[in-house]
C-alpha cells in the first residue's frame, strides 16, 4: 500500500497556513493502493527479498486555481540504501554489497526514473494517482537518480543489488523541492549539484543551473547545465543540499534554501553551524539576485527530539505568502515548526566574502550571536 510519506503530509501544514488548506483541518496520512505506486520485490543474492514501492513525498504543490484536492508531488531519486546499513536491511555485509565502501549507496532499482506526479485527494483518506510525468533529457531519454561524477564537490559511489558498482551519471538527480509556473513548466530543487532544474511541462530538462565551476564536472549530461549558482554551495554536506523551494505569487522570483549550513570549510563547521543560506533567484533573467542568511534553531528547543546536535536540525520545506515573504518548515525528527520569515531587512551577501572559500572564519563558523557584529543581518523568523 502506498503513503504520502512525512514530506508531503509536512508541506501540506505549509499550504494549510498558505490558505489552501483550512486551518482546522488535522493533518492526515493519507493512503493508496495505486498500482503505479508499486516497484514490486527485489531479490538480493543471499535470496532475500525487498517489496518496494515509490515514494512521492520529496516535495508538494498546489496550483493556484487547481481544485483544493489536487497536488503536484515528487518522487525522489529511487529507492537507496545506505551501504553502512546493508547488512542490516539486507543481510549482505558491506563488504560484499558495496566492496567495503560504507559511505556509498546501494540502489535496488538503478534504472529508477525520478518523476513530477499529480495526486487527487479523496475524502476517505485514500489518494490516486492522476498523472506521471517522469524527467528526461533534452532527447527525451529518461533519466537516472543516480550519483554524479563530481570531482569539484564531494559524489558517492553507488552500486546495484547484486553489488556491482554503478557508473557515474551526469544525467542523475536527487530531486527534493517542486514548485509549477502559469506557463506549464516547473522548478525542481536538486541536492546532487545541489542544483536548480527548469523542467517543461512534458518532463523535458530545459536547463540545471548549478554551482559557479561545478559545469564541467556535468560536461558529458545530455541536457543543458549552466553554472549559475553561487560556487561556495559546492560546499553543501552530501545529502544535504537544496530541500525546498518556493515561487512569489506574481512570479517574479524563485526562493531555495539550503538544508543544512554548508561544510564549509569542513565537517567540523557543518557540524556546529546554524546559519544556512537562502537564495533568491529572478525568474525573468534566471539570474540568483540574492543570498541571505537564515538561522537554524538550536537543538535543544526541539522538546520532542531531545537532540543536542546542531546538525539534526535543518529544513525540509518552505512555500511563498508574498514577495520576500515565506514560511519555513524547520524540523529534527519529531518536533516541526514553522517559522514565518522576512527577507526584506536582511543583509544580501551575494558575491560578498562569505561566498569565498578561503574566507576566514567562514559564515558557517560564525555563531548566531555574533552575525551583527559581522555585519550580517539574517531573515526575521517568527514562530
Amino acid at each position: 500500500m502506498g503513503m504520502i510519506r512525512q514530506g508531503l503530509l509536512l508541506g501540506t501544514a505549509l499550504l494549510t497556513l498558505a490558505g489552501i488548506a483550512r486551518a482546522d483541518e488535522a493533518v492526515k496520512v493519507l493512503e493508496s493502493k495505486d498500482a503505479k505506486l508499486q516497484l514490486g520485490k527485489v531479490e538480493f543474492p543471499n535470496g532475500k527479498t525487498l517489496d518496494l514501492t515509490v515514494g512521492i513525498g520529496s516535495a508538494l504543490f498546489h496550483m493556484p486555481g487547481d481544485p483544493t484536492d489536487a497536488f503536484y508531488t515528487l518522487t525522489d531519486r529511487g529507492p537507496n540504501i545506505d551501504c553502512s546499513a546493508s547488512e542490516k536491511i539486507t543481510g549482505i555485509p558491506t563488504d560484499k554489497a558495496c566492496a567495503g565502501d560504507d559511505k556509498a549507496k546501494l540502489f535496488p532499482r538503478p534504472d529508477f526514473v525520478p518523476s513530477i506526479v499529480k495526486v487527487k485527494l479523496n475524502d476517505d483518506g485514500t489518494f490516486v494517482t492522476t498523472d506521471w510525468i517522469p524527467l528526461k533529457d533534452a532527447a527525451g531519454k529518461p533519466i537516472t537518480g543516480l550519483s554524479n561524477p563530481l570531482k569539484a564537490a564531494k559524489t558517492e559511489a553507488a552500486f546495484d543489488k547484486d553489488g556491482k558498482h554503478l557508473p557515474f551519471d551526469p544525467n542523475g538527480l536527487d530531486t527534493e523541492g517542486l514548485a509549477r509556473l502559469k506557463d506549464g513548466t516547473f522548478w525542481i530543487g536538486e541536492e546532487y549539484g545541489p542544483s536548480l532544474v527548469h523542467v517543461a511541462a512534458d518532463g523535458k530538462i530545459i536547463e540545471r543551473l548549478v554551482p559557479q565551476g561545478l559545469e564541467g564536472d556535468l560536461s558529458g549530461a545530455t541536457y543543458k547545465v549552466t553554472g549559475a549558482l553561487p560556487a561556495i554551495l559546492m560546499k553543501r554536506q552530501l545529502n544535504r543540499g537544496i530541500e525546498g523551494l518556493a515561487i512569489a505569487p506574481d512570479e517574479s522570483a524563485l526562493y531555495t534554501i539550503v538544508q543544512n549550513p554548508l561544510a564549509n570549510p569542513d565537517a567540523d563547521a557543518y557540524k556546529t553551524a546554524s546559519a544556512t543560506r537562502i537564495l533568491k533567484l529572478d525568474l525573468k533573467s534566471q539570474q540568483v539576485v540574492g543570498e541571505y542568511v537564515y538561522t537554524l534553531d538550536p537543538a535543544e528547543s526541539f522538546k520532542n527530539d531531545k537532540s543536542d546536535k546542531q546538525s539534526d536540525v535543518r529544513i525540509s520545506e518552505l512555500t511563498a505568502v508574498g514577495v520576500d515573504r515565506l514560511i519555513v518548515l524547520e524540523r529534527i525528527a519529531r518536533t516541526t515548526k514553522l517559522q514565518a520569515i522576512d527577507l526584506s531587512a536582511a543583509t544580501n551577501i551575494l558575491g560578498t566574502d562569505w561566498d569565498k572559500a578561503e574566507t576566514s572564519p567562514s559564515l558557517e563558523q560564525i555563531a548566531a550571536a555574533d552575525l551583527a557584529a559581522n555585519g550580517i543581518t539574517p531573515v526575521t523568523k517568527k514562530l
